[in-house]
């Protein structure tokens, strides 16, 4: 019998074996492919990275970029104080920038960061302001500009103006902002009340010809008859009257207001009712105590006096024992000869504290003028002001209406001794205390 001849390659498992061999080779065809269009993309990559890392790290690069942080001269407690930051570009490209500027730690400002876009040739400002609530000195720490790359894989740090260090001065900004209103006799538009003189208590300044307008009782008929014509005296106010600023520095003072202690505020109200003082030709001068008497700036007129009493006020700091005010009367009694216008600034916990240095005060009040200003508690005085909601909230709102009923009867209290007395939260001080002083100047009682 004759068998039908098949040949080999019609084999099923041929088949499936040519098709996977030829699987095979496509496949490592494709891969070889892929590796080469991955080899070429890595080379373009690593060589974009080398290029980037090139232009960003060049050598010449690391002089063209300056940074400087713009500092005042001195900052200003309590008042918002200008910062500025210069960057200069040199660099041949456009680069995106991170600014990181280590500010002082009283701050606690730890997030600090600008992003900025660096253009060649040209210059970026950039400005934020600072609020310190503490006298002394601030060190900043470097200024940091990181450049990143085109990339953003690699960025490189610049850094400017190592520990640079500028002095917190008592609110010379608010100084000059009461003094130009002064000069401009705007102080109405920030609470100063407009008082009217009471009286003639003016001193003899010259005789001057008549001008339409004047007041026909200042005319001088003796001089009339003499030149012929109509002349008048002309009066200027009173000079030359002390005032006095006694800032305590005891413990009662170290109490804090929106992060400032009493006596920070006590030391800006005293530089500007020094300088409104002075504005008024009036000699100004600042005792500073607590258990003993610290520092004592005799009364002037001079032109560096308003620098003298900055320079004093600058350093001084709350202790933590009790004042002196036996220490101050015999201070007073001793150095302070004309009478004056004492302006103390103090704090009384309670009734039974400010009775037992009645006597002091009374004692001081016989030879001078004493203004005695003390504070609210703004903590206390809002717990009244809202509904109580348990038993224990009545009892601390009944606690702090009698806290506030004592200050009050502090205050007449010292009345009843014949001192002028202010009870004023903080934020009102200053203006409490120039309405005060303007009034008992247009009284004539200074």
């Amino acid at each position: 019998m004759k068998i039908p001849f098949k040949p080999l390659f019609i084999n099923n498992r041929f088949y499936k074996l040519l098709g996977f061999v030829a699987f095979l080779y496509v496949l490592a065809f494709l891969w070889s492919v892929f590796l080469l269009v991955a080899w070429l993309a890595f080379g373009v990559f690593l060589s974009l990275i080398i290029i980037d890392g090139l232009i960003l790290f060049a050598p010449g690069n690391k002089s063209r970029l300056i940074g400087k942080r713009i500092l005042p001269e001195r900052f200003s407690n309590g008042d918002e104080n200008e910062v500025c930051i210069s960057i200069e570009s040199k660099l041949p490209f456009k680069f995106n920038a991170e600014i990181i500027d280590e500010i002082p730690f009283q701050f606690q400002i730890r997030d600090f960061r600008i992003e900025a876009t660096l253009h060649p040739e040209k210059t970026v400002t950039y400005k934020y302001t600072l609020t310190p609530k503490e006298r002394g000195e601030y060190f900043f720490g470097v200024l940091n500009v990181f450049i990143k790359g085109q990339i953003g894989l690699f960025s490189r740090r610049y850094q400017f103006d190592k520990d640079a260090m500028v002095k917190v001065y008592p609110s010379f900004i608010q100084m000059k902002q009461y003094e130009i209103m002064a000069i401009s006799n705007r102080l109405s538009e920030i609470g100063i009340k407009k008082i009217r003189r009471i009286g003639h208590h003016t001193e003899f300044d010259q005789i001057r010809d008549y001008i339409k307008g004047d007041d026909i009782r200042t005319i001088n008929w003796k001089a009339t008859a003499r030149k012929g014509h109509l002349m008048v005296n002309q009066y200027q106010d009173e000079k030359s009257q002390q005032v006095i600023c006694i800032l305590d520095m005891g413990r009662t003072m170290k109490m804090a207001f929106n992060k400032m202690t009493l006596l920070d505020y006590a030391i800006n109200t005293s530089l500007v009712l020094t300088n409104i003082a002075m504005l008024k030709h009036d000699k100004a001068g600042v005792i500073t105590f607590n258990e003993k008497i610290c520092n004592m700036l005799p009364p002037r007129r001079e032109g560096h006096q308003m620098n003298s009493i900055m320079e004093l006020l600058y350093n001084q700091k709350t202790g933590f024992l009790e004042h002196n005010l036996e220490a101050l009367y015999a201070s007073v009694k001793h150095r302070v000869h004309q009478r004056s216008l004492l302006v103390l600034f103090t704090n009384f916990e309670s009734i039974k504290t400010a009775r037992q240095q009645m006597y002091v005060l009374a004692k001081l009040a016989a030879n001078h003028l004493l203004m005695v200003i003390f504070f609210e508690n703004s903590e206390i005085s809002g717990m009244i002001h809202h509904q109580a909601k348990d038993t224990e909230e009545i009892y601390q709102q009944a606690i702090a209406e009698k806290f506030i009923y004592e200050k009050k009867q502090i205050v007449k209290e010292l009345e009843r001794y014949g001192i002028h007395a202010i009870l004023t939260n903080p934020e009102n001080l200053t203006i409490d205390t120039i309405n005060q002083y303007l009034e008992l100047k247009a009284r004539g009682i200074i």
